[in-house]
């Protein structure tokens, strides 16, 4: 009998799109817009980095909230309205005439970065997928990882062809047409096709009615194996170490990772020339790409913490490697082990959390989860980067991350103990 085609499929595709243009314009994309403000009006780095660090934040307090709109309005017409925010954002970038014009276009993009950054990946393929969530939300993530390495070239070759102003509104306009069109494939849930997670078929009681009956409350779907029935609402889920075990690691772990990612350029230019940091960055995003699609295919068969915890792991033996590599070789070899966790970061929090909390639970505390990680992130760049004027080189600012990453790789560890099955 021939297998029938699922279409969480094409949702994973319009997912793996979105995260392509929201990261490689929301996140990869900003040291292009702050570099070329700086260039072309004169300003000081810091008037033009305080609105980013303004921008970053409002985005983390979005995506705090964002799962509940996802549940009430569905995934097409929120990645609809977010992805006009952020393009909206991007072409205003280029008619500023001042530097605190920049605050209200950031707080305009960071709606469309608070509601298509990495809780929206999770939220909108969780109800599609459940035995092979692991390798599918990894998939989606590395077109977040190819953001920076096609989105960003892409818009440097703008720049250099067309000037800031006209670039950004080509590239508004291009992305705008891409993103909206891969809203359009996106459904609610695969209830709609008739059909449960994973396109099994959805199993029914007696009386021949559904046996989930909605994706927010699922109220006789089973619990993940193992997981304890926690408290229901958010407030109460903030008062457990069970979700601060999951939370805080990665928190730790994205502010050193995030404050490498913003400084690497600067750090290792004096040993490399400027094309030959060009393709460290670049076999950074590529070893990113890979440790991601290599995790995704192992982390349902493992131990999802310890998984986190050996990825905390090599990016320490990596950042380890930059801060005393005096030769060519030494910075590609730390780029590449500190580029294999870059990526497995920003998936690995809500595939814990999909094993650890009910079905019912995920979208709100994913979105939780990310939004506390994207606030603490946002001043990683300026830790590092206080460090490393105060000391006057980046070693002891590397040391420092290091040190924040072995925190986050113990506690991740020092997880809940799971003490009875969950009923289902």
């Amino acid at each position: 009998m021939a297998v029938r085609y699922f279409y969480g499929w094409n949702v994973v595709a319009a997912t793996f799109v979105m995260a392509m243009f929201s990261f490689g314009l929301g996140f990869y994309g900003v040291t292009v817009y702050v570099a070329s403000l700086q260039r072309l009006h004169g300003w000081s780095a810091s008037s033009v980095s305080a609105p980013v660090t303004v921008y970053y934040v409002a985005g983390a307090l979005l995506t705090a909230a964002i799962g509940g709109v996802y549940d009430r309005i569905g995934p097409r017409a929120v990645v609809s309205v977010a992805s006009i925010a952020m393009v909206a954002g991007l072409a205003a970038l280029g008619i500023v005439t001042r530097p605190w014009q920049l605050y209200p276009i950031f707080l305009v993009m960071s709606v469309g970065w608070g509601a298509m950054s990495g809780a929206a990946i999770n939220i909108i393929l969780a109800p599609w997928w459940q035995r092979r969530r692991g390798l599918v939300v990894s998939l989606a993530f590395n077109g977040a990882t190819l953001g920076g390495v096609i989105v960003v070239p892409m818009l440097i070759h703008l720049l250099g062809a067309l000037g800031f102003t006209r670039a950004l509104i080509v590239a508004a306009i291009a992305s705008l047409v891409v993103m909206l069109a891969a809203a359009a494939v996106m459904r609610r849930d695969p209830r709609e096709l008739g059909l449960g997670p994973d396109g099994d078929p959805v199993l029914l009681n007696r009386d021949a009615s559904p046996l989930v009956h909605d994706a927010r409350t699922l109220v006789h779907a089973e619990a993940p194996a193992g997981a304890v029935r926690p408290p229901r609402g958010r407030g109460d889920a903030l008062r457990t170490w069970r979700f601060w075990s999951v939370s805080a690691p990665f928190a730790l772990g994205l502010a050193a990772q995030v404050g490498v990612l913003t400084h690497l350029v600067a750090l290792i230019t004096p040993t490399l020339d400027a094309n030959a940091a060009g393709r460290a960055v670049s076999a950074t995003t590529a070893a990113a790409l890979l440790g991601r699609l290599v995790t995704g295919v192992v982390v349902d068969r493992l131990n999802r913490r310890f998984v986190a915890s050996a990825t905390l792991l090599v990016q320490i033996v990596g950042v380890t490697l930059l801060a005393r590599a005096g030769s060519p070789a030494g910075v590609y070899a730390g780029c590449a082990l500190f580029g294999l966790g870059v990526g497995n970061l920003t998936t690995l929090p809500g595939l814990i959390l999909a094993v650890e909390w009910p079905r019912e639970r995920f979208s709100s505390l994913v979105s939780l989860v990310v939004g506390i990680n994207q606030f603490t992130f946002a001043f990683g760049p300026s830790l590092v980067g206080l460090i490393r004027d105060w000391a006057g080189s980046y070693g002891p600012a590397l040391g420092a991350c290091t040190a924040i990453q072995a925190a986050a790789a113990s506690l991740i560890l020092l997880g809940p103990r799971r003490t009875r099955p969950a009923r289902s």
